[in-house]
């Protein structure tokens, strides 16, 4: 499980891909700010964009990982498959 705080990030701001045992993060943080005084006006705009990667463990699901987005946090859940023992294999050996 990983918890990725977002302060001041909307949900819809946010994208999560997973490519090749890679989990990646990116998103983008908007801001605006306007003032109105009697013989002025402020404006402020910020934007940052942000990109973060995760390698999962062999034995992660790929397929099973799901997000959670509430009061600017990030839940990722990525669950690990079974664990199994490694087969032996027997490999003939051709004569020539």
């Amino acid at each position: 499980m990983i918890n990725i705080e977002l302060p001041g990030v909307a949900a819809e701001d946010v994208g999560v891909a997973v490519h090749d045992h890679v989990l990646s993060l990116k998103g983008e943080k908007k801001s605006e700010r306007e003032e109105t005084g009697k013989s002025y006006f402020f404006s402020e705009r910020r934007y940052g964009s942000f990109q973060r990667s995760f390698r999962l463990p062999p034995d992660g699901a790929e397929y099973e990982i799901s997000a959670e987005f509430s009061n600017g946090v990030l839940t990722l859940s990525a669950p690990k498959h079974a664990a199994t023992e490694p087969q032996p294999r027997r490999i003939s050996v051709e004569q020539k």
